[in-house]
């Protein structure tokens, strides 16, 4: 087996090595994307286990690592730096202390979603985004019938809220900003229904979404966001333990 203590930089890497089977440990210096994917791809080991601090650079070495079989712990970077004291600090001194924290078992790994779990997250991302900038359009339309001494709220929205406010007598910058702004509601109800399609597909896909989702109140962008956010429950001590 292969333990690595991993310093990691978007355009750098200082490892350091240690061979459970010779007991040698080796330091080495990856400068660049390519040199590192050769590395990696070059170790024949009968398992490799990487540790290194939880940054947000990493999914590209993620998948490397994933491709080429090898395992990889992601470390809380506050408690592997307190784990140590010291004056002076260098890539090279922190490869070697995390590879001897690995070595003493001592590596404090945290739980991190897979890569497929966090590309969903973007999914619920990009709804939310879309959802406030579709607040935002209405917020104007409604200000503007307000303008106009028509305040019908929620009903707004409804088919003969929709016929009054196209009907608005307005100035022809006001009538073509209202005539903008309606064509982009259109547009975004349209791609947050896609997306909320898109969201039931994939709480479809997760039985623990679809449990929550038998509590009153839980639609699927809720029950999908607390899966993809809590992880396994097996990671909490006790029902009072705090989200790490």
């Amino acid at each position: 087996m292969l333990i690595i203590g991993c310093d990691f930089h978007p355009g750098f890497q200082q490892v350091a090595i240690f061979d459970n089977r010779t007991g040698e440990i080796e330091e080495k210096q990856l400068r660049h994307r390519a040199e590192a994917e050769q590395f990696y791809r070059g170790l024949h080991a009968e398992a490799v286990r990487v540790g290194m601090e939880a940054c947000g650079h990493y999914p590209w070495f993620e998948r490397l690592l994933a491709e080429c079989g090898h395992e990889l712990w992601l470390g809380d970077a506050s408690r592997i730096r307190a784990s140590v004291v010291r004056k002076q600090k260098t890539d090279r001194l922190d490869a070697m202390h995390m590879l001897r924290l690995r070595m003493e078992e001592r590596f404090p790994r945290i739980w991190v979603p897979s890569l497929e779990e966090r590309d969903v997250r973007q999914l619920l991302v990009h709804r939310h985004k879309q959802v406030v900038a579709r607040t935002r359009v209405k917020n104007q339309l409604q200000a503007m019938a307000l303008g106009q001494g028509v305040q019908r709220k929620r009903k707004l929205w409804s088919q003969p809220g929709r016929a009054e406010l196209e009907k608005l007598d307005l100035l022809p910058y006001a009538a073509a900003r209202r005539r903008q702004l309606l064509e982009s509601l259109d547009e975004l109800e349209r791609e947050i229904a896609q997306l909320d399609q898109q969201v039931e597909a994939e709480v479809k896909r997760r039985p623990a979404a679809l449990r929550l989702m038998t509590h009153p109140g839980v639609g699927p962008v809720t029950a999908l966001a607390m899966v993809l956010t809590l992880g396994p429950a097996e990671r909490f001590a006790t029902g009072k333990q705090s989200l790490s």
